[in-house]
């Protein structure tokens, strides 16, 4: 099969045929036919994850299933399915509790093996992580879901506990912060977007963003001066010092601070400003995936146009494409969703 293949930490991602995998025992191979490019892969790419190489990244994504497994009893060669990025043992009991995105024996795909960004991809416990994919949902769409989209839906939905007439502030306009725009509004909510780029201001505004405001020092005043004195919820979809610091920062007394942005510490840990989050009583919560058993509620908002990620899709591009964007993923002025489709 053709892959991106990463043969070292920041080596010049490469398009090369490689063996097809095949399926473990309790687990399927799923033949690519969308997947996604995010932060995330540009994360490992650049050395913040443990990886072994050569390296196929990858981990948001939507196919047909290709193989099936020993045990498995969910699922047949043809289904139209698609996971999240955290894929549970299924055993434990964590992932017998539903919550398979914090099971300590997860597997991710394009981390802890080979992932998406290939014709085919490998995937275990697939009773426990697979999803369906209803046929008038298209498999772009479902393949947003796995990692940015899902995310940003349990972050606001099941971790902040967003309610309707809350102000959410939304700090990076990207993949995972336009999601999350798109959600706060679906759940009745007066949202304030953030970012360094127009353009994907201007997206904001468009899902329905009430305020968007530049990158900037005075954020945090302009947020409290449109709020009436701070945000309920924020949510930092970039993962960086600063854009937590200001997500923190705009938030009222005894808000909600969900951090869904990864902030590997490559210098250190980042410093937060915990003496604002002390004195005010604020919430700060991590958000990591969403379990494949919450799904069914998200889809079904998906299927029936509630929530539309497939509004969230900026371009379709092929494996070498993708390569050559992987490395300059992390100051890319894009607007929306890169979807590649390993078969173009």
């Amino acid at each position: 099969m053709r892959a991106i293949v990463l043969d070292a930490v920041r080596a010049d991602p490469q398009v090369r045929d490689v063996p097809a995998p095949a399926a473990p025992a309790g687990g399927v191979v799923v033949e690519v036919r969308a997947t996604g490019l995010c932060r995330s892969d540009w994360h490992a790419w650049a050395g913040h994850e443990d990886l072994v190489f050569p390296h196929v990244p990858g981990h948001e994504l939507a196919g047909v299933v290709a193989e099936v497994g020993a045990g498995v009893t969910r699922w047949s060669v043809g289904d139209r399915v698609t996971t999240p990025f955290v894929c549970g043992c299924g055993r434990c009991s964590w992932c017998r509790a539903g919550d398979a995105q914090v099971c300590p024996d997860q597997q991710q795909p394009g981390f802890t093996h080979w992932g998406s960004f290939a014709q085919h991809v490998a995937l275990h416990a697939a009773d426990t992580n697979l999803v369906a994919v209803p046929d008038d949902v298209e498999l772009s769409t479902a393949a947003a879901l796995g990692c940015r989209f899902a995310t940003a839906y349990r972050a606001l939905v099941a971790r902040a506990r967003v309610a309707a007439d809350e102000w959410v502030v939304v700090v990076g306009a990207g993949g995972v912060g336009l999601s999350a725009v798109m959600i706060a509004r679906a759940l009745g909510a007066r949202v304030v977007a953030v970012d360094r780029n127009d353009g994907a201001l201007e997206v904001a505004r468009r899902l329905g963003a009430d305020h968007t405001l530049l990158a900037g020092d005075d954020v945090e005043a302009a947020v409290a001066e449109l709020t009436g004195g701070g945000a309920h919820v924020s949510v930092d979809a970039v993962g960086s010092e600063a854009t937590s610091a200001t997500a923190l920062l705009s938030l009222r007394r005894r808000g909600r601070l969900v951090q869904v942005g990864l902030l590997p510490g490559v210098e250190g840990h980042p410093r937060v400003p915990m003496e604002r989050a002390i004195a005010w009583e604020l919430d700060l919560l991590g958000s990591h995936g969403m379990a494949a058993s919450d799904y069914p509620e998200m889809m079904a908002l998906v299927a029936d146009g509630r929530l539309r990620p497939d509004l969230l899709l900026e371009r379709t591009v092929d494996l070498d494409t993708a390569a050559s964007l992987l490395p300059t993923f992390d100051t890319a002025t894009v607007a929306g969703l890169t979807i590649i489709d390993p078969w173009r």
